[in-house]
């Protein structure tokens, strides 16, 4: 059973990748991080040092939300810094164990070297085409919930990606001729699960049905013509592409969900006439 104010690794990797997982903050000394570059799926990245700073902020940008801080052993530097964070207002735990435990229980990482330079507010700005259909809301989806829950996407027309990526220090997505878009016959989620070591069973399984929805490979998954259904029915929906993608996220955590969860499960319905 998990300590007051604390939270186990096995409790918490069931909330990784989902809407319901509170925000993590990853506090291990900058010696101890550069000797395992890795972060659990989702976490940012926090000195301990002036957590007493950055709490108040942390709690205006993370309102309603809870916290689970991250540190080498889930002792001091995560007991402080959580108290800080009660402190200005945020239900806050520790990660039980900390990194060292998590790692030990040879659970999901995320590969920071692959992720892009922050900007000044310490969010990931991506830029792709506008008018999103499947992989333009499944990589977002991705980004969001398992590599930098607080992204964020610009869609502008197809021509005009590579100057805005250059004008604005976006990093440029699904588009030919950049480093993360489609290679063979892979898209730029199957790219994406691979560069970020986010190779877990669920994320593989849902890439295949991702990559068959966006590159018409029907006889890839049972399930890919539904994801495909449903993506050209929202894309038709919304002529709004943020609020699309609002509505996407919803979509990939059902899939996901039941790539994690729900793949032995069927649901059937027997009913019988009346007096037999």
């Amino acid at each position: 059973m998990s300590a007051i104010n604390s939270i186990s690794a096995e409790k918490l990797v069931r909330l990784v990748g989902t809407p319901r997982c509170p925000a993590l903050i990853d506090v291990r000394p900058n010696d101890d991080f550069d000797a395992s570059p890795w972060l659990i799926p989702g976490s940012i990245r926090r000195s301990h040092a002036n957590a007493s700073e950055w709490a108040q902020e942390f709690a205006s940008q993370f309102a309603g939300q809870s916290a689970v801080v991250i540190c080498g052993n889930g002792s001091t530097l995560s007991q402080g810094t959580a108290a800080w964070l009660r402190q200005a207002g945020i239900a806050a735990d520790v990660l039980e164990g900390g990194f060292a435990n998590w790692t030990k229980a040879a659970l999901p990482l995320l590969r920071v070297g692959k992720m892009p330079p922050p900007d000044r507010h310490g969010r990931s700005v991506w830029v792709t085409r506008a008018r999103p259909k499947v992989d333009r809301i499944a990589c977002p989806w991705l980004i969001r919930r398992f590599i930098d829950p607080r992204a964020v996407f610009l869609f502008v027309a197809a021509s005009e990606v590579p100057d805005v990526a250059e004008q604005f220090d976006a990093t440029p997505f699904d588009l030919d001729g950049v480093f993360w878009s489609h290679r063979g016959e892979n898209c730029t989620f199957d790219l994406m699960v691979e560069e970020f070591g986010l190779t877990t069973e669920p994320l593989l399984r849902l890439a295949r049905i991702v990559r068959g929805a966006d590159t018409g490979r029907m006889d890839l998954a049972p399930q890919v013509a539904g994801l495909l259904a449903a993506s050209l029915g929202l894309s038709r929906m919304y002529t709004d592409d943020l609020v699309q993608l609002e509505a996407g996220l919803s979509l990939y955590d059902a899939f996901y969900r039941w790539c994690r969860d729900a793949v032995d499960e069927t649901h059937t319905v027997h009913s019988r006439r009346s007096g037999t």
